[in-house]
């Protein structure tokens, strides 16, 4: 105490001034364990540091270490230098219209690359960069570039449709546990049924004059007849057809969708028939499938028919006071309702 009182009486007002700020900070910093700055106090803080060296900063930052005030200070030029974007930069994003109109045209056009689909986009008035048509592709899991595969199945199904028939076998064990084998053929564009036969004994051979006997009597040309792999399509079999032009198409191992058309048409003649009744002979299964053909062709509404028979386009309109009635085919196990005359 008497140093200091020698200090004060040699020095100006001002040292005792900080003398006296210091001590208090000293008292404040025991009662204080970790005090509370804001913005503005980081702020001044830092601008002050400026006028000090840094050896000397641990001497006047007394309740914040000095690498605090310095990086206070870094914040605060980072915060001078940048200034905030009056408008947004970088590019636009790609807008959801676009982005759908580019995975479409790709879908629809399998032959169609990036280049291609940025040119139709251009045409269409969507400024967009290729680059731009290229990334929405791979983000989308499509290749970009225009040697992608040709026309899917379905695709070519539907290309083809009224000049291609697809084949199959469907069995059918008998209550003595005889098992038989019904070929059929289906006509993909018209839906129309053909039931070549019913055997024990699906050889090559029986195979082949069944489809001699339906070129003799079906209507429209063939030009691609699907069947799968199974020993009966042999190759006479597939000879055949080629005698008028037409291909043979096999579909791979496992693919039942490789030949949709028939594997549905073997669905709704066991829905609709053949799980509904108990099969005694060959004789009893030949009667009720070709009612049953006959049913599908000329009566049942398909829905890829706009719930029209194949073998009909004639548009029943109600008649008032016309009784419905009811007839039943397939030895009553369908029915089949009409207007009365």
């Amino acid at each position: 105490m008497q140093r200091l009182g020698l200090f004060l009486a040699a020095g100006d007002e001002r040292d005792a001034e900080i003398l006296a700020l210091r001590h208090q900070l000293l008292v404040l910093q025991r009662q204080v364990a970790r005090p509370r700055f804001t913005a503005t106090d980081r702020t001044i803080l830092a601008v002050l540091s400026t006028a000090f060296a840094r050896s000397r900063l641990p001497q006047i930052m007394l309740i914040v270490r000095p690498a605090t005030v310095i990086g206070w200070h870094r914040r605060l030029v980072a915060w001078h230098w940048t200034q905030p974007a009056s408008t947004p930069t970088g590019r636009p994003p790609i807008a959801a219209e676009v982005r759908q109109l580019v995975i479409r045209l790709a879908g629809e056009n399998p032959t169609w690359g990036y280049r291609r689909i940025h040119g139709e986009l251009t045409r269409l008035g969507h400024r967009v960069a290729a680059s731009t048509v290229w990334k929405i592709l791979r983000g989308a899991g499509i290749d970009p570039t225009p040697n992608r595969t040709g026309p899917s199945s379905a695709e070519f199904i539907r290309s083809q449709a009224d000049a291609l028939v697809a084949t199959d076998f469907f069995c059918v064990d008998t209550v003595g546990l005889r098992r038989l084998y019904v070929l059929f053929f289906i006509e993909i564009g018209t839906r129309r049924v053909h039931l070549a036969g019913i055997t024990t004994n699906p050889t090559g051979a029986w195979t082949t004059q069944q489809a001699r006997n339906l070129l003799m009597r079906i209507e429209k040309p063939v030009r691609f007849v699907v069947h799968d792999g199974g020993g009966q399509f042999c190759r006479s079999f597939d000879d055949v057809f080629r005698s008028v032009g037409a291909t043979a198409i096999t579909t791979p191992p496992r693919a039942p969708k490789a030949n949709a058309y028939a594997e549905r048409w073997v669905r709704t003649v066991r829905h609709e028939l053949l799980d509904r009744t108990l099969i005694w002979n060959q004789h009893q299964l030949q009667a009720l499938v070709v009612d049953f053909v006959h049913h599908y062709n000329e009566h049942r509404p398909h829905q890829s028919l706009d719930q029209q028979a194949p073998g009909t386009n004639e548009v029943v309109r109600p008649i008032d006071g016309h009784q419905i009635v009811r007839q039943p085919v397939c030895s009553g196990l369908i029915n089949e309702y009409r207007s009365a005359a």
